[in-house]
């Protein structure tokens, strides 16, 4: 049996790629329950001052920031720490009623969301570039055991300031193992299951918004709420504990060995008798002038050292930055609709899930650029849309923005399975890393835009249409990976940048496994 046969002899639904894709795929599902959680855990219930009026008679009143004194002559006084109280008949308790973050303190609730994207950025910046230095597997067992334990403390925190800490922690564990796990996934992938299995993991990421509205819905209590989405987090460290290390990484880091059980591990798992084990001789480097470049340590500034690495780099950046910037802005602004938020949210995931069929098709059979420029353009092109629609046109308003939303998350699911295939294994967890910091800068962001609205009520939506047309059109001008084989050194990605054929495509530099 040819090395090269080893994974691409299999199907998808082969023992072992069912197991790791069914591992690495479970976290996922759990994603977006912490992205979106303030939607509930911070949910902000009536309250008042207390005072020895009625809730009745205050509910007439608008002001709900001052103790009132008489109702006769509409007197108040400024409230006192500890004075407030909350209607809890729909939620038992928030971070909200628990710290008293109403009226003159309401800011900080956005500011403990901040702080979580902060989080969730400074991951995609260290996360990145250690999982090129010490493996994907590491990091991805490192951040798993980081959500878990975070997590739980956040919904064990005294203080305000001790939970935005673990939420930003949380965060930082989210997007490390984000960008490692469908990084690991793809270099474990056969070139014809790439597309399916990014999807079906962008899938499980989409799925998470219908658990949250789920959970949230039979968990009144943030603390509880809080726990249960992240407890899971620790049966999934245990499970993430048999995922193999990329073979990929362990040659280019002189771990022959390791990479030779894990290749004869797949085999075995697999139950295939009819070849030979792997060798040694297999894992050779078939042009030895490669070594140097393979095995030689690289930086974040190798992503623009180099003409075509450069351009990839910044091509992908404006992507993931306009695609995060829109989908974030059209994804947080539920309540502006009227509706019941769970009813939203369950709508806004669901209708997502068909979406993610379509750029399967789309990816796999017109090409990776062409689905994320095609679903960025659309997208512009809906929000710039939904200007001419009538205030007072709920449904209509409603309809545009599910379907920019759900451009907008196809979009992005192309991306994460466009940008692994785009760089060289050197940097590609180097590369991921940077973008989904370009990503989540791009969600920070978002919100300062939506500032906007107090200037020009449609001034927001302005800037997000022409952002994403704007950031759509230069994707097209980088390579095409579809039936492509991934890319090992800087020199392959500079000499397809030059259209020019790499030395190894047909037989594959380090190890002969088409992945």
């Amino acid at each position: 049996m040819a090395l090269k046969d080893v994974l691409e002899k299999g199907s998808l639904f082969s023992p072992f790629q069912s197991l790791l894709v069914s591992i690495l795929s479970a976290p996922l599902l759990l994603v977006a329950t912490h992205n979106f959680m303030q939607i509930f855990t911070a949910a902000v219930p009536p309250h008042h001052c207390q005072s020895n009026l009625t809730w009745d008679q205050l509910s007439s009143h608008k002001d709900s920031c001052n103790r009132y004194i008489s109702l006769l002559s509409n007197a108040t006084e400024p409230c006192k720490p500890g004075d407030w109280k909350y209607d809890l008949s729909t939620y038992t308790s928030t971070i909200i009623n628990k710290w008293d973050l109403v009226c003159e303190r309401e800011w900080l609730k956005e500011l403990a969301q901040s702080i979580y994207m902060a989080g969730v950025l400074s991951g995609a910046m260290v996360y990145g570039s250690l999982a090129d230095r010490f493996g994907r597997r590491i990091v991805i067992l490192c951040c798993l055991l980081q959500t878990a334990l975070m997590g739980t403390g956040a919904a064990f925190a005294p203080s305000f300031s001790l939970y935005c800490f673990f939420r930003f922690m949380a965060g930082m564990g989210i997007c490390g193992f984000i960008i490692n796990d469908l990084g690991l996934t793809m270099e474990w992938t056969p070139i014809r299951y790439r597309a399916t299995v990014s999807v079906f993991q962008s899938t499980c990421l989409t799925f998470g918004q219908i658990i949250l509205a789920g959970v949230a819905y039979a968990i009144n209590d943030w603390h509880w709420l809080q726990l249960a989405l992240s407890v899971p987090y620790f049966f999934c460290f245990i499970l993430a504990c048999w995922v193999p290390e990329s073979i990929r990484w362990l040659v280019f880091a002189k771990r022959s060995q390791q990479a030779l059980y894990n290749l004869n591990r797949v085999v075995r798992i697999n139950g295939d008798k009819d070849g030979s084990p792997v060798t040694l001789e297999m894992l050779k480097l078939e042009t030895p002038n490669d070594s140097s470049a393979l095995t030689s340590r690289m930086t974040p500034i190798d992503l623009f050292r180099t003409p075509a690495m450069r351009k990839i780099t910044i091509f992908l950046s404006m992507t993931w930055f306009s695609s995060s910037f829109c989908f974030f802005a059209l994804a947080m602004d539920v309540q502006k609709f009227g509706l019941s938020i769970y009813l939203v949210q369950v709508v806004f995931g669901s209708v997502e899930l068909p979406f993610r069929v379509l750029s399967t098709v789309l990816a796999a059979y017109i090409g990776r650029r062409f689905a994320v420029s095609g679903f960025l353009i659309l997208s512009g092109i809906l929000i710039l849309c939904s200007l001419a629609v009538p205030e007072d046109s709920i449904l209509m308003q409603m309809s545009l923005t599910v379907l920019a939303k759900g451009l907008l998350g196809s979009s992005i699911v192309c991306a994460y399975l466009y940008t692994p295939e785009l760089y060289p294994t050197v940097l590609r967890q180097t590369g991921m890393g940077f973008t989904n910091m370009m990503m989540r800068l791009g969600a920070m962001v978002s919100p300062l835009v939506m500032m906007t609205k107090t200037y020009a009520p449609f001034l927001p939506l302005v800037i997000f249409g022409t952002v994403s047309i704007v950031c759509g059109l230069p994707i097209l001008w980088l390579p095409e990976t579809l039936n492509r084989p991934l890319l090992d050194t800087v020199d392959e990605v500079e000499a397809r940048g030059k259209n020019a054929t790499p030395k190894n495509n047909d037989t594959e530099s380090v190890y002969g496994t088409k992945l």
